[in-house]
């Protein structure tokens, strides 16, 4: 609720509901297709908490200090599930409104390689201002099976990265943990690279972890990060009320 951009985000009204609200339900209509799939809403605000029970979803309270999502995310699985029931944890962030509910899906895939520690999203950049904008977060990847979209996440990075000739790839902030690897992840403390480049997710490279990023189409996929965000999604549900 404190965010310094946007102040009360995850209860801003979009087309009657709040964003958290349009967030839920989108997970809450994957989970509906694959059999044991739950979805649970992680807040550090009861109002969060309030807003999603409110329109019948399950949510939970966890520490408002805690400092990042990821950690949240790990609060929240060992309350719902202490009995370790589940052993894959996907992380959705609550400021996605508008996205293809299949990316939920495809984020999983990287998991069927038990090698894999955490698994991931990129997609081709292709408008150009994205290249060089540092708001866009760049996956640097490898391709050790070129017949198959996965990769192989070898650095995360605000800058235009790699040079040279060939695609970039927009990294799409949506995790899927091994259940044993969440844990030792929000164990590690912040590394260099996380703390200079802002970017929670070298933490587990820097400490060995491997991550695997699936390949996707860009599609439809809008996050709210500021004002001008939060328009471009309210324009985006009053066209398709009109539609």
């Amino acid at each position: 609720m404190a965010a310094a951009r946007l102040p009360g985000k995850p209860l801003a009204d979009i087309a009657g509901k709040p964003m958290i609200v349009r967030v839920w339900e989108i997970a809450r209509d994957w989970a509906a297709k694959h059999k044991g799939a739950q979805v649970l809403v992680a807040a550090g605000d009861q109002e969060i908490v309030d807003a999603v029970k409110s329109a019948g979803g399950d949510a939970v309270m966890t520490d408002p200090d805690l400092p990042s999502g990821t950690d949240r995310c790990w609060a929240a699985a060992e309350t719902l599930d202490p009995d370790q029931k589940f052993n894959v944890v996907v992380n959705l962030q609550g400021d996605q409104p508008v996205f293809d509910a299949d990316i939920l899906t495809a984020v999983l895939t990287p998991l069927s390689n038990p090698e894999v520690d955490i698994a991931t999203l990129a997609s081709v950049i292709i408008d150009e201002h994205e290249r060089d904008n540092p708001n866009v977060v760049k996956l640097v990847p490898s391709f050790p099976d070129p017949g198959t979209p996965i990769a192989r996440a070898l650095y995360f990075t605000r800058a235009t990265a790699p040079t040279g000739d060939g695609p970039l790839y927009h990294h799409v902030g949506i995790y899927a943990f091994r259940r044993d690897a969440l844990k030792r992840f929000v164990a590690l403390a912040p590394s260099p690279l996380e703390i200079r480049e802002k970017l929670e997710q070298l933490r587990a490279l820097e400490h060995g972890m491997r991550m695997d990023a699936a390949i996707v189409p860009q599609g439809t996929r809008i996050g709210v990060d500021s004002p001008e965000d939060l328009e471009r999604v309210r324009a985006y549900f009053n066209n398709e009320n009109k539609s």
